[in-house]
């Protein structure tokens, strides 16, 4: 079958691999019908992620047609199309039990690079390097889907293929930003990063009863489209001071709840960016940090900040002080999809939440790799591409 593999740093290619085989009686294979590119994944494609292999097949986020089901499966049969959650989990460890899905014992097969560098092993992740468990990726025909019976949701017949897609990972990880981080009633809310998970975390916000929302990023196409399609303020961070601005919009106070939604790559103005770009590049740090030390210095004394970017490892200068010292609540974490899917599934098919608009390009999956070259450097206003591997 078609695959979309990784052969080494900034080098993709669409490849031939053999199809995937059931393993275990609670496994199911689909048929792709459509995945799409997420921000995570430039990490891996720029060698951040460690344990990647030539070969590895990526991609996490996307929606498919059961053709195969093991004996153990009791949710769904063949020919039903489902939305597949990025992080796999098994459904009966102490984790899964208690809805912290991405924090699963027992799916991960190869913990050892996690638990060396965080303590504990986290959950599996479809197609994110070896050290995340080593399943395959979703930019192919077909995936192998595990404990099928909890990561995979029916898709409402209201619901077109694309829209669904993004409730497997860009979705849940906006929504449980929002919902984590304490977003209630009144709340102003600041969400750094104007990509699709940032979108979906402000529409949460709005959805969840924010006040305000305000959205901060450097792309005028991602801020328009967050303005039109979300309806949230938004800030251009090249172009004023954050901090005060944010300072202006809230009466001095600063923002109750702040989300930051960029991750181990994230850009800033000025010097500080050529420090920790050098700093990452030379391997003293493994993460730029900068929208993550803006969020903590804005968030309002007493607030909540939560960060859903992807970080690796180390980052440098963090400002604890301010954590501490500001009584804040700090909280982070890979997406609990499981615990959210169903809902935002209802939500999108009850027009409540529109992901639609975040897919600005399509394709076929043999143009995958100019599709991730586009959405790395932000050509043609991408802010997703999404392959069809039967040419859509």
């Amino acid at each position: 079958m078609k695959a979309l593999c990784w052969e080494g740093v900034n080098k993709l290619a669409v490849e031939n691999v053999p199809e995937p085989v059931m393993r275990n009686d609670q496994d199911m294979l689909v048929r792709v019908r459509s995945s799409t590119t997420c921000g995570s994944d430039l990490h891996l494609i720029g060698g951040y992620i460690p344990a990647m292999r030539a070969g590895d097949v990526i991609g996490h986020e996307f929606l498919g047609e059961v053709v195969e089901t093991g004996p153990a499966v009791r949710q769904h049969k063949v020919g039903d199309r489902v939305v597949v959650c990025s992080f796999i989990g098994c459904g009966r460890c102490w984790h899964c039990a208690n809805d912290q899905w991405s924090l699963c014992d027992n799916s991960n097969t190869n913990p050892g690079l996690a638990q060396a560098a965080y303590g504990y092993e986290t959950g599996a992740v479809f197609g994110y390097s070896h050290a995340m468990g080593g399943f395959r990726g979703a930019h192919a025909e077909y995936v192998r889907v595990p404990f099928a019976d909890y990561g995979a949701f029916p898709v409402p017949d209201e619901v077109d293929d694309v829209s669904a897609t993004f409730a497997s990972d860009a979705a849940p990880t906006g929504w449980m930003g929002a919902d984590l981080g304490g977003v209630g009633p009144g709340d102003v809310v600041a969400v750094w990063g104007c990509g699709a998970v940032g979108q979906m975390a402000a529409r949460a916000a709005m959805l969840l009863g924010a006040e305000q929302v305000i959205s901060i990023d450097r792309i005028p196409e991602r801020l328009a489209m967050t303005r039109e399609h979300i309806g949230s303020e938004v800030v251009d961070y090249t172009a004023t001071d954050v901090g005060a601005e944010l300072r202006e919009r809230t009466g001095g106070r600063g923002p109750d709840v702040c989300i930051e939604a960029v991750g181990m790559e994230a850009h800033s103005p000025g010097p500080q960016h050529w420090y920790d770009k050098t700093k990452q590049a030379l391997r003293l740090e493994t993460d730029r940090a900068s929208a993550v030390r803006e969020a903590i210095h804005a968030c309002r004394k007493g607030g909540s900040v939560f960060v859903l970017g992807v970080f690796g490892g180390l980052v440098d200068k963090f400002p604890l002080g301010a954590v501490m010292n500001k009584g804040l609540t700090l909280r982070g974490a890979q997406q609990h999809g499981q615990r959210y899917i169903p809902m935002l599934l209802d939500r999108i098919a009850a027009g409540e939440l529109s992901t639609r608009h975040l897919a600005t390009h399509e394709m076929s999956l043999d143009e995958a790799p100019r599709g991730y070259d586009m959405f790395k450097n932000k050509k043609n206003g991408c802010v997703r591409a999404v392959f069809h591997p039967d040419g859509g």
